[in-house]
């Protein structure tokens, strides 16, 4: 096997005394789709903010493009290529659409705002109608989009989603899912963490299902899709 963009190996991570990840191991190769599925608690963004250094893995490594970033600052990690899209969003309300967007390009610089503005515009054509508008007027969907607009323009080979479906309605959850197949074709890795079990497994070429820290299941989409365990408990038995 060639080389994987994103290798995890063996981390454990804590807050304080409580141990949130217990010898997770998983691995994203170049140009896939691999989601993360669990319940709440599971230590789905703990694994996302370990492998963004913050909290950083006690226990393990964290390599990514061949390099070992187990150790880097967040600061240090973003402009060698990975962009977090948190739960929550987290945009800045007060900007306008296009400033936030702006704001996505620091871990690079402004050197190709133009192009990739226009063709975060193309992606999504609703931010450019709102373009002048606060971020904090938008609808939640809106906000989701532009959140992943913002991670796009740091030019990231990998993106990280943090449940980017989370408290909208199933029309945009669909829409959204779709971006992140456009975003895939344009070349990018993603590593989705997802409660919409259904969803997330239907995209993914790969899948892990994380229970209580420790990766108990991994396998294609399509057979964790399938798995009896997997639709009891994150398909509802369906």
């Amino acid at each position: 096997m060639p080389q994987p963009l994103l290798d995890v190996r063996g981390i454990d991570t804590f807050y304080g005394a409580i141990q949130a990840l217990r010898g997770v191991s998983l691995h994203v190769s170049r140009g896939e789709i691999v989601t993360l599925i669990g319940a709440n608690g599971a230590g789905k963004t703990t694994l996302l903010g370990s492998i963004f250094g913050n909290p950083r893995a006690s226990v393990g490594s964290v390599c990514f493009d061949g390099e070992d970033i187990t150790t880097l600052a967040t600061h240090r990690i973003a402009p060698r290529g990975i962009a977090l899209v948190p739960e929550g969003r987290h945009i800045f309300p007060a900007m306008t659409v296009e400033e936030n967007l702006v704001m996505g390009t620091i871990p690079v610089g402004e050197a190709h705002l133009d192009e990739d503005r226009a063709q975060m515009f193309e992606l999504f054509p609703r931010l450019q109608e709102r373009r002048n508008q606060r971020a904090g007027t938008l609808s939640g969907g809106e906000q989701q989009m532009l959140a992943i607009a913002r991670a796009l323009m740091s030019r990231p080979q990998l993106i990280l989603l943090d449940e980017p479906s989370l408290g909208l309605a199933p029309l945009v959850v669909r829409r959204i899912f779709e971006v992140l197949r456009e975003i895939a074709s344009l070349g990018k890795t993603i590593f989705l963490v997802e409660q919409n079990a259904n969803h997330a497994l239907k995209l993914a070429d790969r899948a892990y299902v994380l229970v209580n820290g420790e990766i108990r299941l991994q396998g294609s989409g399509r057979e964790l899709l399938a798995d009896p365990e997997v639709r009891k408990a994150y398909l509802g038995g369906h």
